[in-house]
């Protein structure tokens, strides 16, 4: 195990270099933020100043180990918009959106897992079908449509709900939170729901197809042969059995849906990191662009060597390469 740690992690630092790479020189290419930041009328001296305030005025290669050398000392640089650092603007934001994906991944959850089961159980019921056709619908529907939808709906015409914002936050152990509020759900759960729409239907479908597979294999004929309930087949048995799939996908849109939930924050107006993107690429913010991308790869470097961990845990027929 100890050498599959270290040969991954070996991966993983070559990967987060590369990705890197390829972020920074990607950001560099599309403009120059000095363009949006100074007025057009400004003078050549101004502008001058600007740049080596930045340090835009030095080679492509010395700005990105500049870069990387602060980015190991904590330091993601300072935003060129609200002259702040980095590191503060971001964890400033984060907590927003870490309630969001944590409300949307829940639902996505607690909903398609058991309904994926239902359908796969019972494939040819009605209620199996139902299922399957809205898992369709989360799937082909776009997400800005559906969250305008709900907002028309639950917002505008019913009033049942705040139709954006993030709602009043409290303290809750050492941070504060919207979800220790009545009025931050509130806020929180249309924009949740929104998201966790995909998800859902990605997880009804993976259920659904694992327990159809299941339903005929040999041990669960043995299993009913032995007179176990069919309650207990399902979920002590084909459950362990599919749980790997469901939670390789499952920690994928984990991080897919902390990273690119960007979509969601900008219909709802929700103060996370996915709106502070939008603003920093519609401003040219070079450092928080590059520091939100990096923190990105990093996210999913962190989630796949998570998966591959639990992997082992689940099925004992998985051989980690250096381990036993």
């Amino acid at each position: 195990m100890f050498g599959y740690l270290v040969g991954r992690l070996s991966q993983a630092v070559v990967v987060v270099f590369a990705m890197s790479v390829i972020v920074f020189v990607g950001v560099y290419a599309i403009g120059n933020p000095i363009d949006v930041m100074i007025d057009p009328g400004a003078t050549a001296e101004i502008r001058e100043n600007l740049i080596r305030q930045y340090g835009l005025d030095q080679p492509l290669w010395r700005q990105y180990f500049t870069f990387v050398g602060n980015l190991f000392q904590g330091d993601l640089g300072r935003s060129m918009v609200y002259n702040i650092s980095v590191t503060s603007l971001v964890f400033s934001r984060l907590p927003a959106t870490l309630e969001l994906v944590l409300v949307s991944v829940t639902i996505a959850a607690v909903v398609g897992i058991p309904a994926g089961l239902y359908a796969g159980y019972r494939p040819n019921s009605i209620g199996a079908k139902l299922i399957m056709a809205l898992s369709v619908l989360g799937f082909s529907v776009p997400t800005f449509w559906i969250g305008m939808l709900l907002i028309m709906a639950f917002a505008v015409e019913l009033g049942w709900l705040p139709s954006g914002g993030r709602g009043e936050v409290a303290e809750f152990l050492w941070f504060k939170t919207s979800l220790a509020t009545s009025n931050g759900w509130s806020h929180v759960i249309m924009p949740a729901i929104n998201l966790s729409l995909f998800k859902m239907g990605l997880l009804i479908r993976l259920t659904r197809a694992g327990m159809v597979e299941a339903m005929g294999a040999e041990y669960v004929r043995f299993a009913r042969a032995q007179g176990l309930p069919d309650r207990q087949i399902v979920f002590s048995h084909i459950l362990r059995n599919i749980s790997i799939p469901v939670i390789t996908v499952f920690g994928l849109e984990l991080g897919s849906t902390l990273a690119f939930a960007v979509v969601t924050e900008t219909v709802f107006n929700w103060p996370g990191v996915g709106k502070l993107i939008i603003d920093s690429i519609l401003q040219l913010d070079r450092p928080v662009m590059v520091s939100y991308l990096v923190m990105v790869v990093i996210l999913f470097v962190l989630i796949n060597l998570i998966v591959d961990l639990i992997y082992a845990r689940l099925d004992p027929r998985v051989r980690l390469k250096g381990g036993s």
